[in-house]
């Protein structure tokens, strides 16, 4: 792939864990961008099942491909650190491992950032099945986002999130078990105050019927600790913002 010297414009991070269903898809997705100047770093958080494998053999035909392996399963939030501790290049973009990119994301993302020198940029999304099938729903992206806005409702999908390490250096993960993704990005607009959005539908979210953002309970317990613990806000704050959150989710169905 050319000069092995220069590094990449996007570096692309996604936690694997037991992902052979949907693995090889990802990997495509990535594969096919209209843009050539990345690399892709995949975790393996410890499976049990032939992610790894998936992974060497891809690497093994593409340089710009990496497998970093964890000993022992340590959660999402774990696994995209050690991938940005790894990562070379400018841009940091997340993609989960089931998740897919739209050839033009890379491309259109990086111009965009380039042209408006948003240090943390999102786009829209739509979601599709779990086999595949898309449903013509639509995250749409806001043309900008501030901390507060943020507070209110996480309205950034991590497939869809790409930081610029030149304006923030290089921003790490809280190591919560759920919604790190979430506390990375108020992490981000604390330095910048904005995150600023692409609406342009550049990926396909996959609803699993068993992901971890379906148990409510849980949800709400990492809502508030991420807004008591890592935030800091009064238990006043926290409770405002937990509620606007759960009203989020509920207008969002």
């Amino acid at each position: 792939m050319g000069d092995h010297d220069k590094s990449p414009d996007v570096s692309i991070i996604t936690p694997v864990f037991n992902a052979t269903p949907h693995l090889e898809e990802t990997l495509n997705s990535v594969l096919a961008q209209s843009s050539p100047d990345w690399e892709h770093i995949l975790i393996d958080d410890g499976s049990q099942d032939g992610s790894a494998a998936i992974i060497k053999r891809y690497a093994a035909s593409d340089s710009r491909i990496t497998l970093i392996r964890l000993e022992k399963n340590a959660g999402a939030a774990v696994a995209r650190n050690a991938g940005i501790e790894a990562a070379k290049g400018r841009f940091i973009a997340f993609l989960d491992s089931d998740d897919l990119w739209l050839p033009e994301k890379l491309s259109a993302q990086v111009a965009f950032m380039e042209s408006t020198g948003a240090a943390l940029s999102y786009t829209g999304y739509e979601v599709m099945k779990e086999d595949g099938e898309r449903t013509g729903e639509v995250s749409t992206a806001a043309a900008s986002l501030s901390y507060r806005d943020m507070l209110r409702y996480n309205q950034i999908g991590c497939l869809t999130a790409m930081y610029d390490t030149r304006q923030v250096g290089k921003v790490y993960m809280p190591e919560l078990r759920k919604r790190q993704d979430y506390a990375l990005w108020l992490r981000i607009l604390r330095q910048t105050g904005t995150a600023r959005g692409l609406d342009q539908v550049l990926a396909l979210y996959r609803q699993r019927s068993g992901s971890i953002s379906r148990n409510k309970l849980d949800l709400i317990r990492y809502h508030w600790r991420l807004f008591r613990e890592f935030e800091e806000l009064s238990v006043a704050r926290s409770a405002y913002y937990l509620a606007w959150n759960i009203l989020g989710r509920l207008v969002k169905k």
